[in-house]
């Protein structure tokens, strides 16, 4: 099971701040949606630059054009993206293929998309990598992961579990037997983040 940080709400410098304390216990370096708004893909570029040796998803979201806009992360340093599973079919399928070429991964985000048959469509799809993800505006009064996604367990996704996590709630997603969690404010906010990453290492290892 693999650890994820993910830089959101944070400037420039403090995302290789952060980085510097906590690189060694994490294995997926998230460069989060506001971050890239903020700094654009050359944040992602500088952080691949940095920690060559790391994963680096670039929490991109994409909604539409997915083979070009999947094709200019990639060619900024990402080894992942992100596409929303409300988008197009021809919008995902787009951003797998680009990631195949590429020799990338893509995460399809299930932000927020409760459709009948959307996990059996990405499957159809040939997609290997989804995220049960409970959006930040979505965990005021949540506490674990939404039911809608207990039904990732009988799929063969590589599950990425998002949403207010750390280290109090953590078994409340590990019960879907995630590839990576993912972990943001949880480390970024803790006043010794190197102790926090390596605390929440320690219990999904």
């Amino acid at each position: 099971m693999k650890l994820q940080v993910a830089l959101d709400r944070v400037s420039y410098d403090e995302c290789f701040d952060i980085l510097g304390q906590v690189n060694t216990s994490i294995d997926i370096i998230e460069v989060g949606t506001g971050v890239i708004k903020e700094y654009g893909l050359s944040i992602v570029r500088d952080i691949k630059n940095k920690y060559p040796e790391k994963m680096v998803l670039a929490d991109v979201k994409i909604c539409d054009a997915g083979k070009s806009e999947s094709m200019k992360a990639f060619e900024y340093g990402a080894d992942i993206v992100t596409v929303m599973s409300f988008a197009d079919m021809n919008t995902i399928k787009a951003c797998m293929d680009a990631a195949e070429s590429a020799g990338k991964e893509v995460v399809v985000d299930l932000l927020n998309n409760k459709t009948p048959g959307i996990l059996e469509a990405l499957e159809s799809l040939g997609i290997t990598s989804v995220s049960a993800h409970i959006g930040k505006d979505q965990q005021k009064g949540s506490i674990g992961h939404d039911t809608f996604f207990d039904a990732l367990k009988d799929t063969s996704f590589n599950i990425y579990v998002a949403g207010g996590i750390n280290e109090t709630n953590l078994d409340e997603y590990l019960n879907l037997n995630p590839s990576v969690v993912i972990v943001g404010s949880g480390i970024t906010k803790a006043g010794d983040k190197k102790s926090k990453s390596e605390l929440i290492k320690k219990c999904i290892s």
